[in-house]
């Protein structure tokens, strides 16, 4: 009898998951991608037109058009897949009926992205091979840009269609490594050559312990909820479809509102860098360089490439190098410095300084020199991350701070995003979250546990879930909000000792162990093909 009970109110407990979009939010949702795409079209003439760039060859800007779309249906995609995490507690709870809470959470992802930092995003870009790097504009570059995307989002909606939370970022992150490994092998190179190990090694603990964290964390917070906070209700599952008392629920609405927010803040990063790498390689002239810095930096930019090679000259030997750019991608791709390495750094950072001095300012750089300015910055930056942990190199603290100083000066003018970008990537994100999250919601809230979601269960799972992606933005690290709440979601039932569905669980862990290798094998696939084709 009391089974029997229990189950009804499961019953009557559960959201209304079928109600249909209404003609203003249909009207909405065409009106914003519309004007996104629009607006696109819009940004790409006006940077275009800024630089007096003649258009003689209109096939790279067709490529560009692919490849953004692509990038773009990426973003929205990750929002349908990821953020219906964000949404599953407070419509479970009945917080906020469904519609309402996907259209309130898309708006945070849209706002999250807008006030992201880049730091994430030229994370990611860091992992892709130099040479492809270097090469932009060049087949090579978009059959790796076309590789990365088509295996991320075949990946994606495989495992959306099956309702199982897996990682957008262990996407992205295992079709950059299948890439590097296939450009490897092409080359002639072993398959462990082509990945930056160490720059992997971070990310991929990023990647692992996030869920553990979450896990872990949101039990202790429930079970520490519960020894402070007495009230009843708070622990008990909805028996009706009301909404909980208005204090839970403002809880409830509050951490929606930030796993949304820093969910658009990290994984709308991933495709501002793709967007990036594909606006420099087919508009150099308007993307390779930052021409809205201040004309104030250009000077002291100027004066700090001075100090800097002065100070390097002085740490090393007087080198004859015919190619000082070479030994630094060399540096950069193998990670073995050589004896020539610092002589070459200070080669380099002295030219950089001369050419700004001789052209006075960023945007008064001519056309034919944009590339490999470029290419030159990108190369002492990264050069100058590898040295601060590469212990083979003697250099005193004091010299590493300078080097350090200059690199910030360094990505200011290299690593910028127009805010176009961040605004038609907000845009998708927040589209995608109004679109497709039924199946994913289902999961969290119905598949994980073996009882209702509660209150304290939900804001336990979703307040650890903003801590640990907001630190990762912090550190530039992507995170996968997936991964993160639907642990911590498993840890609030077994602390709650509710149980849980082994099925679930079994089929989440293989979709966390099979995302790696399936989008490496897919995205080196695709590369090889793409390389053959192009």
């Amino acid at each position: 009898m009391n089974n029997s009970v229990l189950s009804e109110a499961r019953v009557i407990s559960r959201p209304n998951l079928e109600q249909k979009s209404g003609f203003i939010t249909r009207l909405l949702f065409s009106s914003l991608l519309l004007i996104g795409l629009l607006f696109t079209i819009y940004s790409l003439i006006l940077d275009v037109e800024s630089v007096q760039l003649q258009v003689t060859n209109w096939q790279p800007f067709i490529l560009l058009g692919i490849a953004l779309l692509m990038a773009l249906g990426f973003e929205f995609v990750n929002g349908f897949h990821d953020t219906a995490n964000a949404v599953a507690t407070v419509i479970y709870t009945h917080s906020l009926p469904p519609n309402v809470a996907v259209l309130w959470s898309g708006v945070f992802n849209f706002l999250g992205v807008l006030f992201s930092s880049g730091a994430v995003a030229f994370g990611i870009i860091s992992l892709l091979p130099i040479e492809l790097i270097l090469q932009t504009g060049s087949n090579p570059d978009f059959s790796m840009v076309f590789a990365l995307l088509i295996a991320a989002v075949l990946w994606n909606l495989g495992t959306w269609w099956f309702g199982l939370p897996a990682s957008s970022s262990h996407t992205l992150i295992g079709s950059i490594i299948g890439v590097n490994v296939a450009n490897a092998l092409m080359r002639g190179r072993t398959a462990a050559s082509g990945v930056d190990w160490p720059q992997v090694t971070k990310i991929g603990y990023s990647l692992l312990l996030s869920p553990v964290m979450g896990f872990i964390f949101a039990a202790l917070l429930l079970l520490t909820l519960r020894s402070l906070v007495k009230n009843k209700q708070l622990y008990q599952e909805p028996t009706d479809n009301r909404p909980p008392p208005l204090w839970i629920r403002s809880i409830l609405i509050l951490t929606c509102t930030g796993v949304s927010f820093f969910h658009g803040s990290n994984d709308g990063q991933k495709g501002m860098g793709l967007i990036m790498l594909i606006l420099v390689g087919t508009v150099p002239m308007a993307y390779s360089l930052n021409r809205a810095m201040p004309v104030a930096h250009s000077s002291e930019f100027v004066v700090a490439a001075q100090a800097t090679q002065q100070m390097l000259a002085k740490k090393s030997s007087a080198l004859s190098l015919t190619n000082p750019a070479q030994v630094l991608s060399d540096y950069v791709r193998t990670k073995e410095a050589k004896p020539d390495l610092i002589p070459a750094l200070s080669a380099v950072i002295g030219n950089l300084g001369e050419q700004l001095k001789l052209y006075g300012d960023v945007s008064k750089v001519p056309a034919q020199s944009v590339s490999n300015l470029r290419n030159e910055m990108f190369l002492t930056a990264e050069t100058i991350r590898l040295l601060e942990k590469d212990n083979a190199i003697e250099m005193d603290k004091d010299s590493k701070n300078k080097l350090k100083a200059f690199k910030k000066q360094l990505d200011e003018v290299i690593k910028f995003i127009p805010v176009w970008v961040k605004i038609v990537v907000a845009i998708a994100l927040g589209l995608g979250t109004m679109t497709g999250w039924k199946r994913i919601v289902m999961t969290v809230g119905e598949k994980i546990g073996k009882s209702h979601l509660t209150y304290a269960q939900g804001a336990s799972a979703e307040l650890v879930a903003i801590l640990t992606i907001g630190a990762a933005d912090i550190y530039g690290l992507p995170v996968s909000t997936t991964q993160v709440l639907s642990s911590g979601v498993a840890g609030t039932m077994a602390a709650n000792k509710s149980g849980l569905q082994v099925i679930t669980l079994r089929n989440l862990l293989l979709a966390w162990v099979l995302t790696l290798p399936a989008a490496m094998l897919l995205s080196g696939s695709l590369y090889w093909l793409f390389s053959n084709l192009l």
